[in-house]
């Protein structure tokens, strides 16, 4: 198998959360943790550990507690955000994409191949620890794709965290950063959509454009999030509310 370019698998590592009912042999798995095991952390602790769970008897468990949590943080969030109303009622709208893609998800996570919990001994207890663990994730995630696997970071364990704990043995001083689920695709990766890189992007002062920020010809952009607007409090930083530019 051919490993993707870096920056082919930059602009390509969709969020995939359909997989197939195979197993990711050893060797793949063990290169995708190697990956992971080689993004930077603070002082070069390396105070990360990845737990991975496959097809073992406490596997088995803990995939069923983390179902019925994804279960459960999906139908709330399916409610919160409108999934069943608007264009999430058009059955070729992306909102109604999304939502059987979800369901799907949610519906069979038991089925998952491998899923990865990525801990870490938490020094800050903020934010910043994160940049000690996080970067490991979106290093197993390219890896994971390079390979021909895909899956998706999510935080849907935190209300089961305390019986995976006792379950699995993590001490109390290591934090369950994330969830990350892996498999072989349903479908394929491609093109992520995102919103226009001057969206994103500020030159000199919070909200003043780049105009070198420029998307790469072809480029496909995402409808979701909110819209864009021009109060202060805005993420997008319109220059509408720049008043000293």
């Amino acid at each position: 198998m051919t490993a993707v370019e870096l920056l082919e698998g930059l602009a390509t590592t969709r969020a995939i959360r359909r997989y197939r009912d195979e197993p990711i042999p050893d060797d793949d798995l063990a290169t995708i943790l190697f990956a992971a095991t080689r993004a930077p952390t603070g002082s070069n602790r390396q105070n990360f550990r990845f737990l991975a769970l496959t097809d073992g008897p406490l596997a088995g468990e803990a995939k069923s507690l983390l179902g019925t949590s994804f279960r459960a943080g999906w139908n709330a969030k399916r409610s919160s955000d409108g999934y069943g109303w608007g264009s999430g009622i058009d059955d070729d709208s992306p909102k109604a994409r999304m939502a059987r893609s979800m369901q799907h998800f949610v519906d069979h996570f038991e089925r998952t191949p491998v899923v990865i919990l990525p801990c870490i001994r938490s020094r800050h207890h903020s934010l910043i620890d994160g940049a000690s663990i996080y970067p490991a994730c979106q290093n197993l995630l390219l890896a994971a794709r390079a390979l021909g696997y895909g899956g998706v970071l999510t935080g849907w364990h935190k209300p089961v965290e305390a019986e995976l704990r006792d379950l699995l043995g993590i001490p109390d001083e290591i934090e369950v950063a994330a969830t990350i689920p892996l498999g072989k695709p349903v479908g394929h990766h491609g093109p992520v959509r995102r919103r226009p890189l001057a969206e994103l992007v500020f030159d000199d002062r919070w909200g003043r454009a780049a105009p070198w920020a420029v998307d790469p010809e072809g480029t496909r952009f995402t409808s979701a999030g909110p819209p864009g607007q021009t109060d202060r409090g805005d993420l997008t930083g319109s220059q509408g509310h720049d008043r000293r530019r």
